[in-house]
């Protein structure tokens, strides 16, 4: 994987690139399985600040950076294991940042204690969700601002590992 991104937390500074990001993913990422009416009503939704820095607060909330300090992609996650939003810049899809970024949703996961993670997710990215062990629990249609949108109810399991070295005695 290229590590010419990195992962840090969200700052309250973010919050105008995040709203952008989101909403230029929608519009034109979303737009391959989604109207266009009903991408514009999505995008809609993150026409708030103050919902964006609201998450910053009370999420484990990370954005992938590049070399530039450029932010690429952002994921958030609940204390309950809600995986809120995964989101990567249209012009940098295909680099391995959704992979990094859940990789890192998953050790938080992981670290505080969450066994299981749920998330609601889109036409689109419900086949990178599942190559990454998530399963459809459910097909639904959930009001984005106006509009009902189809997307999947999306859950998996998350253990954390522990290997012993045991000694074999004779």
């Amino acid at each position: 994987m290229k590590t010419n991104f990195t992962i840090r937390q969200a700052q309250q500074s973010d919050a105008v690139a995040l709203k952008e990001l989101f909403q230029n993913t929608v519009l034109v990422i979303n737009r391959r399985d989604y109207s266009q009416a009903e991408v514009e009503d999505w995008a809609s939704c993150g026409n708030n600040l103050s919902n964006i820095k609201e998450r910053i607060e009370t999420h484990y909330f990370v954005v992938a950076v590049n070399q530039q300090s450029q932010i690429v992609g952002f994921s958030s996650i609940t204390p309950q294991g809600y995986l809120h939003s995964m989101f990567v810049h249209k012009d940098f899809q295909g680099e391995g940042i959704a992979t990094m970024l859940l990789e890192e949703i998953e050790r938080y996961a992981i670290t505080a204690g969450i066994t299981r993670i749920t998330s609601e997710v889109s036409l689109t990215a419900r086949p990178f969700f599942e190559k990454k062990g998530y399963v459809v629990e459910k097909e639904q249609k959930r009001k984005a601002n106006q509009l009902s949108l189809t997307n999947f109810l999306m859950a998996k399991e998350v253990v954390f590992l522990e290997y012993y070295n045991k000694k074999v005695t004779d």
